[in-house]
């Protein structure tokens, strides 16, 4: 009897708990969420229901953006991959321009500290590139509700499909990723601006597939760089607004615009006999085209660069990458760290990849100071960030520096005039500080001193100086009243030396 009595009091415990279980499921649908994930987690999905899993810490880049599979399909969930199978995995490739294939997974691209980064000052604030911004906003089951009864999914992409070798940020995605993707793209292309995904997506992993369609496509110069997302509390998006700048007003006369005057370089470089001198020719092309303008209307899109002709970082970059691709060379858009946020391109030529900054080129110092370079080369100021650190390495060297040797042919190195790296100059005021400096030591009387400056924009600047008569405020008054000297002549050469250095003689004549 004391047996029964005991049952009956267990069972009577387990019926009160169930109570307030249900109780509380009612109250807290959550709850009931939790609850149904941990009761299904290794089993098949069921017609009508939704799996939810953690996501991974980096969605859409190495493992799957998408962990949930197909309502109804019977697909078995939790796998250790995360739901990616084995024949899936070679999907998430850039392919080289040689074939060969580069796995994001293993991707050997090594980030500089940012402590490490020295911005010259020929290219500080030259930047400007503006980050994704996604808005993300919750909403509550019923208003989710009544968002999918009213919403569509839109133009789907379905059918669409981007080749690796040119849209490699869309190679970086698992299959679902790809078709958020493709829908995002194809609602953009047709100025649709609010839909419903087509595949499960939580708010943060629709930020690397906006991303991923931004940096691919350059010729939806007309999206800006923000987007929102309306989600659930479980994480789930349900609505994506996307926004567009004022070319969409009239697209049609936009998109003439811009494909004349991209069709004009295209034209022109065409014909030439590789894809380095088509690249050259565009890389000279776009700097003779531009100007830097941290205030320049729409400065994030290609239309900036190539129709309004002042941009900013992520303008030239995407310009640059518009009319290669035009041109059939893989181009890629990089963002990261160069002081601030920063834009450049990364280009495959037949032995590999390196990167071009056109923006910093364009800064009036060396032409080709940041053109065809290695990660080696950019290490002390340029930094990927985001989903660029799984874009190929650059470490292509038969066009690395292959215009500074031709710019080099017939002049004298720095050490055949007798100079060691350490005495260039590279700023106007440390000129006229060794001027000074040398005027001093040497006195008064006939004779001849020589200093080297370096780059173009130094050499304008020290060529203005002398035009306006301003280099006798800033160093020969001071030199001649320190020497107790009222007469002074003086005749200037100026000698080309190679790797964009000047070799300065001074023939001096200071008198009492």
């Amino acid at each position: 009897m004391k047996v029964i009595c005991k049952i009956l009091y267990v069972i009577a415990f387990l019926s009160a708990l169930l109570c307030v279980l249900v109780v509380v499921c009612a109250v807290r649908p959550d709850v009931t969420e939790k609850i149904r994930g941990l009761l299904y987690r290794n089993h098949n999905t069921r017609a009508g229901t939704e799996t939810i899993i953690k996501e991974p810490d980096a969605p859409g880049i190495k493992e799957p953006v998408y962990l949930s599979n197909d309502i109804g399909n019977g697909a078995d969930i939790g796998t250790d991959d995360g739901g990616l199978k084995d024949d899936e995995a070679a999907e998430d490739i850039v392919q080289s321009k040689a074939g060969d294939a580069i796995d994001v997974e293993e991707a050997d691209y090594i980030a500089p500290e940012e402590s490490e980064i020295v911005i010259p000052d020929s290219v500080s604030g030259r930047s400007g590139y503006r980050q994704i911004q996604g808005n993300e906003e919750q909403v509550d089951d019923s208003a989710a509700v009544d968002i999918r009864a009213t919403l569509d999914t839109g133009y789907t992409g379905d059918g669409l499909d981007f080749d690796a070798l040119f849209y490699p940020f869309y190679a970086m995605l698992d299959d679902r990723g790809k078709h958020v993707y493709r829908q995002v793209y194809a609602n953009a292309n047709e100025l649709y601006p609010t839909f419903m995904p087509v595949e499960e997506v939580t708010a943060k992993q629709l930020k690397n597939i906006f991303e991923a369609v931004y940096n691919d496509h350059p010729e939806l110069f007309w999206i800006e760089t923000a987007y929102t997302c309306k989600y659930m509390r479980s994480g789930q998006c349900v609505e994506i607004d996307l926004e567009f700048n004022e070319t969409a007003q009239d697209l049609d006369s936009a998109k003439a615009d811009f494909d004349r005057q991209a069709g004009e370089i295209v034209v022109a470089a065409q014909n030439l006999p590789d894809a380095y001198s088509k690249e050259k020719f565009v890389h000279d092309a776009l700097l003779d085209k531009i100007t830097y303008n941290s205030h320049a209307r729409m400065n994030q899109s290609a239309y900036s660069a190539l129709v309004g002709a002042e941009t900013v970082c992520a303008g030239y970059a995407r310009a640059f990458q518009y009319v290669l691709q035009q041109l059939g060379i893989p181009c890629y858009y990089c963002t990261g760290y160069a002081g601030e946020s920063h834009a450049w391109n990364i280009v495959s030529l037949d032995d590999g990849f390196y990167n071009v900054d056109t923006t910093w080129d364009d800064s009036g110092g060396g032409k080709y100071d940041y053109f065809n370079k290695t990660d080696g080369d950019y290490a002390s100021n340029h930094i990927r960030q985001d989903m660029s650190v799984y874009l190929p390495s650059c470490n292509g060297q038969a066009y690395r520096n292959l215009e500074r040797s031709q710019e080099n042919v017939g002049l004298r190195s720095l050490e055949d005039a007798g100079f060691a790296q350490e005495q260039v100059l590279t700023d106007i005021d440390r000129y006229y500080e060794d001027c000074y400096s040398q005027i001093v030591q040497t006195g008064k009387g006939h004779y001849i001193f020589y200093n080297v400056i370096e780059g173009e924009q130094l050499l304008e600047e020290w060529d203005r100086s002398y035009r306006t008569q301003h280099y006798k405020k800033a160093y020969m008054e001071n030199a001649m009243a320190m020497l107790e000297a009222y007469h002074c002549e003086m005749v200037i050469e100026v000698e080309a030396l190679q790797d964009g250095r000047y070799l300065v003689m001074h023939e001096v004549t200071l008198s009492e």
